[in-house]
């Protein structure tokens, strides 16, 4: 079945051409010029990734990126293509629950390479998995996280980035391991997987007593119960 993509932009030509070129490729593609006509799509219909132009009418592209994962608790990957390559603008974007980000003018090549990347780790595992850390429980079939009871919520790259340290656990996980499983770059954009890492964080450990996600200065990252040297 071929998957379904949204595209969330005002400018018709690019839409067009990014329709046009989706299409060719496979997707089944809806197409909403502003916030409020993708927000009413949003709730109706079920897609498989998102791309969002930050820059929209109605409601702007950061307000509805807020919306889709804090209030109608929207899992489904998200790109958001915005002109403005520029660091802060793109830790903003990862910061309100994006899971990547293209910058115009859009390589129509690299967006859809992007896309498929997403899609195929976004995807449920064909046989699902229990996966334990101390009172932290991931059913990697029915993507349920729990942990001492409490359910947790998380957007597609940090659930990927749980569910990669949790299988390594107690050991090390280095950089660029995250960027090759994650993103499919050994060298990959730091900046990126720090925000998606301070959203595990804050899921994970912020609201319990002891951490479990500890930093390996210079290497990557481990999950454990206790932060004792390796």
């Amino acid at each position: 079945m071929p998957h379904r993509l949204l595209i969330i932009e005002d400018d018709r030509d690019l839409a067009r051409n990014l329709v046009d070129y989706l299409g060719l490729r496979g997707y089944v593609v809806d197409y909403a010029p502003d916030g409020f006509s993708a927000e009413n799509l949003l709730k109706r219909e079920n897609y498989d990734l998102i791309v969002l132009d930050l820059n929209l009418p109605g409601i702007d592209g950061i307000s509805l990126c807020k919306r889709y994962r804090h209030e109608m608790y929207g899992r489904t990957p998200l790109v958001i293509l915005t002109a403005q390559d520029d660091v802060d603008v793109k830790i903003s974007a990862l910061d309100i629950g994006a899971d990547d980000y293209v910058v115009k003018p859009v390589s129509l090549r690299e967006l859809d390479a992007r896309i498929r990347a997403l899609i195929r780790r976004a995807g449920p595992e064909s046989e699902g998995t229990l996966l334990t850390v101390g009172d932290l429980r991931f059913d990697t079939g029915t993507m349920r996280i729990e942990r001492a009871g409490q359910s947790i919520l998380l957007p597609p790259i940090p659930m990927r980035i749980l569910a990669l340290l949790m299988r390594h656990s107690p050991n090390v996980v280095l950089q660029r391991t995250i960027f090759r499983e994650i993103w499919s770059d050994d060298a990959g954009d730091k900046h990126a997987l720090l925000v998606h890492m301070h959203a595990l964080r804050t899921a994970v450990d912020k609201p319990f007593e002891r951490q479990l996600i500890h930093t390996v200065r210079g290497f990557g990252y481990r999950m454990a119960q206790d932060n004792a040297p390796l």
